[in-house]
Formats: structure tokens, sequence, C-alpha cells
């Protein structure tokens, strides 16, 4: 199973999406506090149709509980548009970690430049946007580690 992570998510429309595409994919869905929404949102659980109550998922006090609890053999993979290394170049596994940061900010720079080559990037054409929403990079991130596992 991978797991998606969201790191002080703000808006529950893609906290709902991130969802989806978990219990679509199989994946464990993560939230890191704090949250922009309550879960008990109507926005997460529109978003998340009725599919809300299935998807596995766990709240976080902070990041460091996760990692802790987390097998010591699991990548982290920290999506930022500040790495350099391409989703698409990375060697994805069953069991890897899947790091977004909120909608406004990003995940905080200290973390992306800390994972070194585990920090990546869904690259853009030049001159486009300066960033995807965040359902939308986590069904590229997620789809992609999904089909070089090919467990399904």
């Amino acid at each position: 199973m991978f797991h998606i992570v969201l790191v002080a998510p703000e808006i529950p429309h893609n906290a709902g999406a991130a969802g989806r595409l978990a219990l679509a994919t199989g994946a464990r869905l993560h939230l890191v506090k704090p949250l922009g929404f309550s879960l008990e949102d109507k926005h997460v659980r529109r978003t998340g149709l009725d599919y809300w109550q299935d998807v596995d998922l766990k709240v976080w006090e902070n990041f460091e509980d996760l990692k802790q609890e987390a097998d010591p053999a699991a990548k982290f993979w920290f999506l930022s548009t500040k790495a350099t290394r391409a989703h698409w170049d990375v060697p994805f596994t069953d069991g890897d970690y899947l790091v977004f940061g909120c909608e406004t900010k990003g995940l905080p720079e200290a973390m992306v430049y800390g994972a070194g080559e585990q920090a990546i990037r869904i690259p853009m054409a030049p001159g486009g946007t300066r960033s995807l929403n965040l359902s939308t990079a986590i069904a590229i991130t997620l789809y992609e580690a999904v089909r070089q596992d090919r467990t399904w």
C-alpha cells in the first residue's frame, strides 16, 4: 500500500479528493495537523462522496510522530516545486510515503532541502503555471507509483 501524506492541509475539497484517490488505489491517507478544516466539514464529505467513511485515514499531531510509526524500510518522497528530480525518475515501491504540503505554501523548505534525492517534483512547461492543484499533484504522483508497482 502507498501512503498519501498531507502536511497541514487547508482546503477540505482537497482532503476529500485525496481520500477518494486513496480508496481508489488502496492507499492510506495521512493528515498531519494543523488542519485548516474539520473532518466533519460538509465539503470534505461532499468531495469524498459516500466513500469517506471507507477511507483508510490516520490523523497525526505532527510529522515526527508519523515518521516514528512508519516502517523503517519505507521511503518518504517529498513533493515540491523547489525540488529538481522528476517524479517519473523515482523508483517507487509498495509502502512508500508521498508527502505533500499545504495548498498555499507547500512543504517547509527545511523539509524539502533536508530530503536530498527524496525531494521530487512534477515537471511543468517553462513559463506556465507555478504549481498544480494539490489533488491533481497527488493523483499524478500516486498513479505513477501505482503504475510502477503494478500490483493490480
